[in-house]
C-alpha cells in the first residue's frame, strides 16, 4: 500500500497544522491509520491511531491538543495538531495497518519555532 501525506510546514509557537493522508493500492481493507513521528535524536513515537470502528488513540504527549479523524473504507486520515510546542518538531509519518502489518509513508516535516 502506498501512503501520501501532506500538510507539513513551519508554524509558530501556539499555532496550529492540519496532516492529511491518503492510502492507496491495497487489495485488503485498512484496519487502522494513524501517526508516527520522529524528531532529530529522538526515537520514533506513536502520534496518534484512529481503527476501522472508530476508535482512537493518542500519545500522552499530544491528548487534548491532537485530533485524529479519518474515513478508514475511503482510505483517508488526517491530524488537528493545536497548540503546537517547538517539542512537536519532527517529521510525521502516516501509517496503514492491514490484517496486523503495518506500512508507512515518506513523512512530512513538521516544524514549530518557538
Amino acid at each position: 500500500v502506498q501512503l501520501q501525506a501532506s500538510g507539513g510546514g513551519l508554524v509558530q509557537a501556539g499555532g496550529s497544522l492540519r496532516l492529511a493522508c491518503v492510502a492507496s493500492g491495497s487489495m485488503f481493507s485498512i484496519n487502522a491509520m494513524g501517526w508516527d513521528r520522529q524528531a532529530p535524536g529522538k526515537q520514533r513515537e506513536l502520534v496518534a491511531t484512529i481503527t476501522s470502528t472508530g476508535r482512537t488513540f493518542y500519545a500522552d504527549s499530544v491528548k487534548g491538543r491532537f485530533t485524529i479523524s479519518g474515513d478508514i473504507p475511503k482510505n483517508t486520515v488526517s491530524l488537528q495538531m493545536n497548540s503546537l510546542t517547538p517539542e512537536d518538531t519532527a517529521v510525521y509519518y502516516c501509517n496503514a495497518f492491514i490484517r496486523g502489518v503495518g506500512s508507512w509513508g515518506q513523512g512530512t516535516q513538521v516544524t514549530v519555532s518557538s
